[in-house]
């Protein structure tokens, strides 16, 4: 399988003018490395780093699948190849890892957080992402248990606050509807009269924004005498942390959708061992006369 052009860029970023450090120290011929886990989480990223070493030269066998829990101590990931090969592909392969790993180990812990109150409700994403890598951050929310939500503009219609400032709730869901009929419409909405709004025009999803705990209740209450059970999806959003989550899974929110799973996540901590070179040691015998 090819490698990805964008994996190509973030690895062509980092190694722009060569690896002038190992080219000058670093003597040519095979080593061996091992990537090893600093943290306990979920493990992600492996098959985008495995094809970054490839890609440079050095073969890389995965240890751990994609999506599965380690601990702290695990290789998560044996290489060997050429030592410049190796060498030029670390940071980039740990970056991706890191990250990745990163977003993965912390939507488990919210979906479990959220599952134990309410096992029918989700975590999902938004699109706050790091630019240019949405693709990963967004598969590392998926291998974390998460829902990765949009992964464009294209792919659902979002109707936002911006949007209804130039439309009305009934005519954007209907010239939604109108534009393509594959395409679910979700709409934002802040208080309980633009939520039985939203539900009257046929919005397949309504997305309560910066409501209080209390709000959203009230509102599911008043939505539930007629509308809810008839296939419409409540998410909920905005001001919601992992702090706080406990109070936003609410009878009725079939999902929580949260900016930072990705905006502000703290990177998972991997380390990439090279396996020291034989030295030759001469030795020398002192002989009495």
């Amino acid at each position: 399988m090819a490698i990805s052009p964008k994996l190509i860029a973030y690895l062509e970023e980092d190694i722009a003018g060569g690896d002038i450090t190992t080219s000058a120290i670093v003597p040519k011929g095979k080593t061996s490395a091992v990537i090893v886990s600093k943290d306990d989480g979920i493990i992600a990223g492996l098959s985008e780093a495995k094809d970054i070493f490839n890609y440079c030269g050095a073969d890389a066998e995965i240890k751990k699948a994609d999506g599965s829990r380690v601990a702290k101590g695990d290789i998560v990931m044996e290489i060997s190849g050429d030592s410049h090969a190796v060498l030029m592909a670390e940071r980039t392969a740990l970056n991706i890892i890191g990250r990745m790993s990163g977003i993965a180990t912390k939507t488990a812990r919210i979906s479990a957080k959220i599952k134990r109150i309410n096992p029918k409700c989700n975590v999902a994403g938004t699109r706050k992402t790091s630019p240019g890598f949405r693709e990963y951050d967004k598969k590392a929310i998926f291998l974390g248990g998460g829902d990765p939500h949009r992964y464009n503009l294209s792919d659902a219609f979002l109707i936002k606050d911006n949007h209804l400032e130039l439309c009305t709730i009934a005519d954007a869901v209907a010239k939604a509807k109108a534009y393509s009929v594959y395409k679910l419409v979700e709409i934002e909405v802040e208080n309980t009269a633009d939520a039985l709004a939203a539900a009257a025009a046929g919005a397949d999803i309504i997305m309560f924004d910066n409501m209080t705990p209390d709000m959203i209740k009230r509102t599911i209450a008043a939505l539930s005498e007629k509308y809810l059970g008839k296939g419409i999806t409540i998410e909920v959003s905005g001001g919601i942390r992992e702090e706080n989550l406990g109070d936003y899974v609410i009878p009725g929110v079939d999902r929580i959708s949260m900016g930072e799973l990705t905006h502000s996540v703290k990177n998972f901590d991997v380390s990439l061992d090279v396996k020291p070179a034989l030295k030759t040691v001469n030795i020398v015998k002192t002989v009495k006369i």
